[in-house]
């Protein structure tokens, strides 16, 4: 674009103006992490130039490398950048809540109605749908991350490891993460981050955010700033988490959902495809929450809604407490709307605390092999993990009587 037809930059945010944004977002974010994240980039780099694509595909590197729902965690740093902490926790809460709301609503009629033939025969329908979709995930992050024979060997391994050997996830997480430390140093060549996305090829004019803005004041690096959002992070997380205990006991429904899907936040890396593993082997095979076909159906549910397809947590924990009331005999409503409000808090704090927190820090560490290297790895062990889950629902979808 020529700078004599250039259109001029545009003016100043308000928060008022961004908040209707993220609401907005929040409504119409389906598609998944790619579709949102497309949302994002038409919305705020094309037309209304609030930063300049360079910065947004650098924020979004930044973000794929964190455990959690990058499409999110995106819309937080955006909101960061653009109005501080306030404008990051508006911008990642309005980004789940209508999804958390619409949730609660279908999970309830999923359990209210879900034996009646017509919408037990759409979820029916639905299902094969699912495991295709889960086959394709596999193939979509493996064609990005499985680029030599040493990632593709650590894919086949956490396959085995899962498939054969039922290892817990979180080992094969941390087995990846050594491999890659390891082999950043032997052969920095192999587990270099490269791939990624490719730089910023095109101008739709001057953005409020640009290529040559100065850094702002709020994204520079302060250890104080660090440490009370670290100090406040864990308040967040320890009062309610303290109160669940004291009300229930450490073996109540809530207290062990708060703290396995506050586990399970931590290991989402390659998006929510990774920890939905995690997710059935301790909500179906240890808990016994739900059953598989509920899950698939959840799954079903977060793949029609709006909001990051990590949502299903809230379906799972709904279904887990509405089964198992701890409000007395009728209140399965009640218990279930209660429990997915409190998953959804322990399953995204860590998101939060990761960029408002991290994201200064991660700026400045972005590149370093020894930061990106034990990631990559991961995400390769992911790619297997995922495929074992394809074969997980496949086999659910085709025989759910079992072999007969």
């Amino acid at each position: 674009m020529s700078e004599s037809s250039a259109p001029p930059a545009p003016p100043a945010v308000s928060l008022g103006e961004a908040f209707w944004f993220w609401l907005k977002l929040g409504l119409i974010s389906f598609g998944g992490p790619a579709g949102q994240i497309a949302i994002m980039h038409q919305e705020l780099v094309e037309k209304r130039r609030w930063l300049s694509e360079r910065r947004f595909l650098h924020a979004l590197n930044c973000c794929m490398l964190l455990p959690g729902p990058e499409a999110q965690q995106l819309a937080t740093y955006i909101g960061w950048l653009l109005h501080r902490t306030w404008g990051g926790v508006i911008a990642g809460v309005l980004f789940v809540l209508p999804s958390l709301f619409i949730l609660i609503g279908l999970s309830w009629l999923y359990i209210a109605y879900g034996d009646v033939p017509l919408v037990a025969g759409i979820f029916y329908g639905i299902k094969p749908a699912v495991t295709a979709i889960v086959v394709q995930a596999a193939w979509r992050i493996g064609s990005r991350a499985l680029r030599n024979n040493w990632l593709w060997g650590i894919a086949g391994a956490s396959f085995v490891a899962i498939f054969a050997f039922n290892l817990p996830f979180p080992l094969i997480v941390i087995g990846a993460a050594l491999l890659g430390y390891c082999g950043g140093r032997l052969l920095p060549q192999q587990f270099s981050l490269g791939g990624g996305h490719a730089a910023a090829s095109h101008s739709y004019g001057p953005a409020l955010i640009d290529d040559d803005s100065p850094p702002l004041a709020h994204t520079r690096f302060r250890a104080s700033r660090l440490a009370l959002l670290l100090l406040v992070g864990a308040l967040l997380w320890l009062l309610p988490m303290g109160l669940l205990t004291w009300l229930y006991g450490w073996d109540g429904t809530l207290t062990q959902m708060a703290w396995f899907f506050s586990k399970a936040a931590l290991l989402t890396f390659g998006g929510a495809y990774a920890v939905l593993p995690y997710v059935y082997q301790g909500a179906i095979g240890h808990y016994g929450w739900l059953t598989p076909t509920q899950m698939i159906d959840g799954l079903a549910l977060g793949e029609t809604t709006p909001g990051p397809l990590i949502m299903v947590v809230a379906f799972v924990a709904f279904v887990g407490a509405y089964l198992q009331p701890m409000f007395g005999g009728d209140s399965g409503f009640v218990s279930g709307a209660v429990a997915a409000a409190l998953v959804t808090w322990f399953t995204f704090l860590p998101s939060f605390l990761f960029i408002l927190a991290g994201g200064p820090l991660v700026e400045s560490t972005h590149g370093e092999l020894t930061f990106t290297a034990p990631l990559t790895a991961i995400t390769a062990a992911v790619v297997g993990v995922i495929l074992n889950l394809a074969l997980f629902f496949a086999y659910h979808v085709l025989w759910p009587q079992g072999f007969v």
